[in-house]
């Protein structure tokens, strides 16, 4: 069964650890596509700015592909996968070397439109 109210946006190669893109995501899930975006603009976080431009494809995709309307969409899922990793080498005393492994994570967004209710729109 194809559900025609989501939209999705990925991204399989992000420099960064799926630890650290996972406390991002956390932020955003559930939210409104509006403040998700507000919340990532204006986080510290470097990676933020990455997620920001994933879940503004998200919403393209939901606006140009599935004809959503983009002031009912919500965050409905995002998660985190770890992708390669990228292993370089490090010299150390006495002619020895340490491995570094510089690990990249893979991005899933999936945004909902949910209809307001009769019943909800009369509260606030």
């Amino acid at each position: 069964m194809v559900n025609n109210s989501i939209a999705v946006a990925k991204d399989n190669t992000i420099r960064v650890s799926p630890l650290k893109l996972g406390n991002i995501i956390r932020l955003i899930v559930n939210l409104k596509a509006s403040k998700a975006i507000n919340q990532l603009k204006f986080s510290q976080k470097r990676i933020s700015m990455h997620v920001l431009k994933v879940l503004n494809a998200a919403i393209a995709n939901a606006e140009n592909n599935k004809q959503l309307d983009i002031d009912n969409l919500f965050v409905k899922e995002a998660y985190v996968g770890k992708s390669l990793s990228m292993k370089r080498f490090r010299a150390r005393a006495k002619g020895r070397a340490s491995s570094i492994v510089k690990p990249f994570s893979k991005l899933t967004i999936v945004l909902e439109e949910r209809k307001k209710n009769k019943s909800e729109k009369g509260k606030k």
